[in-house]
């Protein structure tokens, strides 16, 4: 039986923790929290998070990071992407030397700029065959629910791949493989600030024609910086891209979504934060997004308009105006 360890108690991070234990995976959740650490052991439930789904008798939990690293095939990571650099240094140490990291988070380092596989390469001093991450239209709730989804399990050696394939393929969790790492980091990071955009677009009462642009420029927008750091074209218009992109952006049970329609119906940054329960990677991303394409040299026109809304306080229809004025061009531009 294929051991995994998971780090991270939030929705997403324990509704994989159930898929993986369907998979036929023995699977350790780690939390920090011992109150919901005994929840999960006890009564089989994430109080906090997922009060109604019953967790698989092969999901344990444990505040312990050595316990939960312990003979683990795969370590899942699913906190905060911002966190991540820290809290991979704490557990670094315990983790079994050929383990292979897994992402679940999509999120750009502040600072660095640097994607969630660098970072997990750079602390735990991994290898490409050690990194992977799992990125697709993946809303934590309905998978917990068991309703059918797809997502991609990218890593540069395709023999790892079709391995964490094996461990979280279940009759309503389909996984495909994929070598493109950057392109599907990319896609999972990008969409979260396009959601904003069409949630602030929603707030404000626009129509569908004003969020199905924002929808197809934004994975323009995705594809363009993509293309400029390496990855390959057709990941965008896969689960790991478009698949991600509809989405986060048209279900309200996306964290970006509904804190980007809060933002558009007039609410400030810090009254949207309060009443947001769980991290909305978006919001301190798009500001790495935005400093990755100018790295790269590249336009990305509505990542730079939710920056300005969200971090640099311009009214949302202002800042509409000005994105709706910019010159005109051909779309493949």
């Amino acid at each position: 039986m294929t051991r995994v360890a998971v780090y991270g108690t939030g929705s997403w991070g324990t509704a994989f923790a159930m898929v993986l234990a369907d998979a036929g995976c023995d699977v350790t959740l780690w939390g920090r929290r011992a109150e919901l650490v005994d929840a999960v052991n006890t009564r089989r439930r994430n109080p906090d998070y997922l009060p109604d789904v019953e967790l698989p008798a092969a999901v344990r939990a444990t505040t312990d990071p050595a316990e939960a690293a312990r003979g683990a095939r795969f370590t899942v990571l699913a906190v905060p992407s911002q966190t991540l650099r820290g809290n991979l240094r704490e557990w670094a140490p315990v983790l079994e030397r050929d383990t292979v990291l897994v992402s679940l988070m999509k999120g750009v380092e502040l600072g660095t700029t640097e994607r969630m596989s660098e970072v997990m390469a750079e602390v735990a001093d991994a290898g490409p065959e050690r990194v992977a991450v799992l990125s697709g239209p993946n809303l934590a709730k309905e998978i917990a629910a068991r309703q059918p989804a797809a997502s991609v399990v990218a890593c540069r050696d395709e023999t790892v791949a079709r391995g964490l394939q094996a461990a979280c393929h279940t009759p309503y969790f389909r996984p495909y493989t994929n070598t493109d790492v950057v392109g599907c980091e990319l896609g999972g990071a990008v969409k979260n600030v396009i959601a904003l955009a069409v949630g602030i677009a929603d707030g404000m009462g626009l129509g569908d024609n004003a969020k199905a642009s924002l929808i197809t420029r934004g994975l323009a927008e995705t594809t363009r910086l993509g293309l400029a750091m390496g990855a390959e074209a057709h990941t965008f218009a896969g689960l790991a891209g478009m698949g991600d992109l509809v989405a986060t952006c048209s279900s309200p049970l996306s964290r970006n979504h509904t804190f980007g329609t809060n933002l558009g119906r007039g609410m400030t940054l810090e009254e949207t934060v309060a009443v947001t329960r769980e991290t909305a990677e978006g919001v301190k991303s798009c500001r790495s997004v935005l400093d990755l394409a100018r790295k790269h040299g590249t336009e990305v026109p509505i990542t730079e308009t939710v920056v300005g809304i969200v971090h640099g306080g311009v009214p949302p229809m202002v800042a509409l105006k000005e994105l709706m004025s910019r010159s005109a061009k051909a779309e493949g531009a």
